[in-house]
């Protein structure tokens, strides 16, 4: 995989309990997430306007970001994200770590 010979984005977490994970991703250029599953569903807001290369099992895809409009993913997601832009993308990604019962 290409992360090898790539640095990493910046994760910063911002909120952790038992219910949520708020994590700001900041992605300076040339940097990857390196290869990783996610294990809970999530939500990502971006907070840029960007179109990121995705590397998946299967192949290579764009991900395009657009400014505060949010989208999910169920857990068990395999892939590395790129930023092969010459500017900083960052969005805050928010991992569901339980269901919850309302209660």
């Amino acid at each position: 995989m290409a992360s090898a010979d790539r640095p990493l984005a910046i994760s910063t977490v911002q909120v952790e309990n038992e219910l949520v994970r708020v994590t700001e991703w900041r992605f300076p250029p040339g940097t990857s997430t390196g290869f990783h599953r996610h294990a809970h569903d999530y939500v990502v807001v971006p907070m840029t306007t960007a179109r990121l290369r995705i590397l998946t099992a299967t192949g290579e895809q764009a991900g395009d970001l657009v400014l505060g409009q949010a989208y999910f993913r169920s857990a068990g997601v395999e892939h590395e994200v790129f930023n092969d832009n010459p500017f900083e993308v960052a969005f805050v990604e928010t991992e569901l770590l339980t269901t919850g019962d309302g209660a």
